[in-house]
């Protein structure tokens, strides 16, 4: 594979990227480091990870994942040198307490995060700092309008991008982007960056597959535009699209028992868990069967070739699950496959926003 530049940055990344929710819940420390060890055999050299993994969020686990990387950082002389790591500060609680106190996210809010990343990292800068998720009241997690209503702005994006611009200038943070964003974010985040010389936006981290295209109305020519890289998010629908559910349902007898979806009531109300959601992805897994593919497969080549994303996170529980979404980066969809997928798209439109 060769290796992409992220945005305006000097960031050099394979088109794949390991992504480490699964660590420390689903994942024992071990395997993770299995899998990471396996990764870097496989020349994958980008980690995306965030303080508030592993994923269901919940207090026991908030900052588990970073930590078990920080431990493979110590364990492995050289890894932090070989690899483009990428982390996350958590937005607006709304829930999660135990993220941080208060309501929204404050220049303080920031600078104490990432530095709490950096200890459990075990590193000294982190090459990619992102937002997880807006300070404003977006429609994001399944919702899918913005509501006039619930805006409710505490920290203004000039003084989020004045603190880190901040970690940038003490050498903590080598560049910037952000999470689960709008058009509207994107261009203010640029905007107040230019107007006031702080740290230009990357990358934006959103959800991208075949049953999620939202990207694709409007996103994908800002970002275009504004030269920011997209880092797709859940190219498997969270599993939907490997074909695992198409018999069973997300809760039905004989569905997979430690799967995220399926084990926890959370995921499953979110969008990744609808009823239409399902409908669609099972229509997507039959059209790869139907022309010698995995769903697996398909579904991972359709958002590793899409011009519009430069890295597609992965998210993983074995080396063998690794592995075969790695080598689903041979595979070329024909434009007849192309055309039926778009097809479904035409009828079911993005049941998973």
């Amino acid at each position: 594979m060769k290796k992409i530049t992220l945005g305006q940055s000097d960031l050099q990344v394979t088109p794949i990227c390991l992504g480490t929710m699964t660590f420390g819940e689903q994942v024992a420390e071990s395997t993770a480091h299995q899998i990471l060890n396996r990764a870097l055999d496989l020349d994958l050299n980008f980690l995306d990870t965030a303080e508030m993994y592993s994923v269901p969020a919940k207090a026991e686990t908030c900052g588990a994942t970073e930590t078990i990387l920080g431990h493979w950082f110590a364990s492995n002389p050289g890894a932090r040198q070989k690899v483009v790591l990428a982390t996350k500060v958590a937005g607006p609680s709304r829930g999660m307490p135990w993220v941080r106190e208060g309501t929204g996210l404050t220049s303080q809010d920031i600078l104490k995060s990432c530095d709490a990343s950096l200890k459990r990292l075990q590193t000294d800068v982190i090459d990619l700092y992102q937002i997880h998720w807006p300070e404003r009241h977006v429609p994001v997690f399944g919702m899918m309008y913005f509501d006039p209503s619930k805006d409710k702005i505490e920290t203004s994006i000039h003084e989020q991008l004045e603190a880190l611009g901040q970690l940038v200038k003490a050498g903590k943070v080598r560049h910037i982007g952000l999470s689960n964003e709008t058009p509207y974010g994107i261009h203010e985040f640029i905007r107040l960056a230019e107007q006031h010389g702080l740290p230009r936006v990357t990358t934006v981290q959103n959800p991208y597959c075949l049953t999620n295209r939202t990207f694709d109305n409007a996103m994908d020519e800002t970002c275009h535009r504004m030269k920011v890289s997209l880092l797709a998010y859940s190219p498997l629908a969270f599993g939907a699209l490997t074909g695992k559910y198409d018999q069973t349902g997300f809760e039905g007898e004989g569905a997979p028992a430690n799967a995220r979806i399926g084990k926890y009531e959370s995921v499953r109300k979110q969008r990744w868990g609808r009823e239409s959601s399902l409908t669609a992805a099972k229509l997507y897994n039959q059209l790869a069967r139907d022309n010698g593919m995995t769903p697996t497969q398909m579904a991972l080549a359709f958002c590793y070739k899409r011009w519009c994303v430069a890295s597609t996170i992965i998210g993983v529980t074995s080396v063998a699950q690794l592995e075969e979404n790695i080598k689903a980066w041979d595979t070329t969809l024909s434009a007849e496959v192309l055309a039926a997928i778009d097809a479904i798209r035409l009828v079911h439109r993005d049941p998973a926003t």
